[in-house]
């Protein structure tokens, strides 16, 4: 179960990475989409660290 924690916060951390490239170039400020941008980032990284909390306690359960 931890390998799969492991890949999802891999793919988590990817997935950011291009959306930060994406962004390059595109003025994103208008409409709001910051802020959800923003928004969208902050709630990845608290989620990242929950699953990294977990990753021993599944680790524990083998």
């Amino acid at each position: 179960m931890s390998k799969a924690v492991d890949r999802t916060v891999e793919e988590l951390d990817a997935a950011m990475r291009e959306l930060r490239r994406s962004l390059h170039g595109i003025p994103y400020r208008t409409g709001g989409f910051k802020n959800t941008h923003d928004n969208l980032a902050r709630d990845v990284a608290v989620l990242t660290v929950h699953l990294d909390s977990a990753r021993g306690a599944l680790r524990a359960q083998k």
